[in-house]
């Protein structure tokens, strides 16, 4: 899960745009930033560990010149925290090319072989999007022209979709040519496009949300679609085409439950009103499993389940209240990259009000449990202050397996549900009872939206990977590597190395 941006204008400097697109896509990553700009034939580049705020100050956006530009907001899925995997990345031949990437490549191993053995091509990082930039700069480079055309570009991409596999949402920036934009087969990250209109001429968008539009001003056209690649000109021209030879609209779910901001739309479907549909299902379920609930009070956890929790509450006829207060300064918990960091934040980031549990049956909820650190720690500060018994639903179905495409779900044993019933789940988390969405409804929620789509992927859910080329083997060596035990040891050696440095 990351965020990414492209703009491009023939008249004005899109530095500013790009890094107030940057922070409304901040809740997508919260690891690094980065922004590339392009003044006729000279890139301008600025990328860095932090929060977007923290990575560009006034000196930085001053250099960062031109009238077309990329962004990233970057979350590891590996759980790397090196500025050099910051995004944009940039390869220097052909044409100069950079790129900004949201996904993950599941064949990115033997791509990386491959770009080595035959291309003869170096990479200088772990990071499947450099492997996906060269990638992308072997195949244009394969025309053998000095100046290139749009067909080119829509040429390469195709042949990228011959080679590459999994999830990727990403947008591209050829110097002193254009931009371009382009969404896997099967459209499992999102990706959507608009244009503004000035006195001056038209500016066009690329972004991961649609939010990102919107707080700029821009309107919004439509998604790319799956297979689909977007070519914007820096003369001002925009060429859509399809460029898969099969693709398929599966998109995915866990978008909907908990990455995306309620007030975009995704894929043609306004997440705040799947989401609404979410708790009314929900609400449903729970009147058939408990039609004598003694439930006083709903109380969402901030933020993303607020819409559920409110709908939900509708439905049943009882009390919605804001339980928790949270403090803004503290990042998503879900997207730490530590559990003791996960473990110390939670007491951080939300505090109780008394009065709203004391002498109160409870009914949090959530957007889903994946760890079930959160919900843990939030049911003890329920009881703690004074809640007669806790309850607790969920938005989502038990997350039992861990997503390949771009988001860092834990390794199997890492999650709560994983070989557990819904009763062990709900003895592990403290709960009194527990209620979690059933997936067909979930489905039903988002896909009411559009039924254009055709499936979504809901792996985390069912261990079934839509791409159809996730191993057994492939499994096992993503857990190795991002396992909470994987990444302390990382942390430990790359400290290690650091004060070796310090003492030499």
């Amino acid at each position: 899960m990351c965020g990414i941006v492209g703009i491009v204008s023939s008249y004005t400097a899109v530095n500013q745009s790009i890094y107030d697109a940057l922070t409304v896509l901040q809740h997508r990553g919260q690891d690094a930033a980065g922004i590339m700009t392009c003044e006729g034939s000279k890139l301008w580049l600025r990328k860095d560990n932090g929060l977007v705020r923290d990575v560009f100050h006034t000196r930085h956006m001053l250099r960062l010149r031109g009238n077309m530009g990329i962004g990233h907001v970057r979350y590891p899925t590996a759980g790397c925290e090196s500025s050099a995997e910051a995004q944009p990345f940039y390869v220097n031949s052909p044409y100069g090319i950079t790129l900004a990437h949201n996904g993950n490549l599941t064949n990115a191993g033997e791509l990386k072989d491959n770009l080595f053995r035959e291309d003869l091509r170096h990479l200088n990082t772990d990071s499947d999007s450099e492997v996906l930039l060269n990638v992308f700069a072997h195949e244009l480079q394969r025309c053998g022209k000095l100046r290139i055309n749009e067909d080119d570009v829509f040429a390469a991409v195709s042949n990228v979709h011959r080679r590459c596999r999994g999830a990727y949402a990403a947008v591209a920036m050829i110097t002193g040519f254009g931009v371009v934009a382009f969404r896997d087969p099967y459209g499992i990250r999102p990706l959507v496009y608009g244009s503004r209109k000035t006195e001056r001429g038209t500016e066009y968008i690329v972004a991961s949300e649609s939010v990102a539009l919107d707080s700029l001003g821009f309107e919004l056209i439509a998604d790319v679609r799956p297979g689909e690649a977007l070519f914007l000109g820096k003369d001002g021209s925009m060429s859509i085409r399809p460029c898969a030879e099969e693709a398929h609209y599966m998109p995915c779910i866990f978008e909907h439950v908990y990455l995306a901001r309620p007030d975009s739309i995704i894929d043609d479907v306004s997440v705040y009103k799947a989401r609404l549909r979410m708790g009314e299902a929900l609400a449903a379920k729970i009147q058939r499993e408990r039609p004598e609930h003694d439930i006083d009070v709903v109380i969402p956890i901030p933020d993303t389940s607020r819409t559920a929790a409110l709908q939900l509450a509708n439905n049943l006829g009882i009390k919605y209240r804001e339980g928790f207060i949270k403090n803004r300064y503290i990042g998503r918990t879900f997207i730490m990259p530590g559990q003791q960091q996960r473990r110390k934040s939670v007491r951080q980031k939300l505090n109780a009000i008394d009065l709203e549990f004391r002498d109160k049956n409870v009914m949090l909820v959530d957007d889903s449990i994946v760890r079930g650190t959160t919900s843990q720690q939030i049911i003890q500060m329920a009881r703690d202050a004074g809640a007669k018994h806790v309850y607790f639903a969920s938005a989502a179905p038990p997350v039992r397996y861990p997503n390949v495409y771009g988001i860092d779900m834990p390794t199997r044993d890492e999650l709560i549900a994983h070989d557990r019933s819904v009763e062990e789940i709900a003895a592990a988390i403290g709960a009194d009872w527990l209620v979690f969405q059933d997936l067909d409804d979930l489905i039903d929620a988002v896909r009411k939206g559009n039924p254009e789509l055709e499936g979504f992927d809901c792996s985390v859910f069912t261990g079934e990977y839509v791409t159809g080329t996730v191993t057994k083997d492939y499994l096992a060596s993503l857990e190795q590597m991002r396992s909470d035990s994987a990444k302390e040891k990382r942390r430990l050696s790359d400290d290690a190395v650091i004060e070796m440095h310090n003492n030499a």
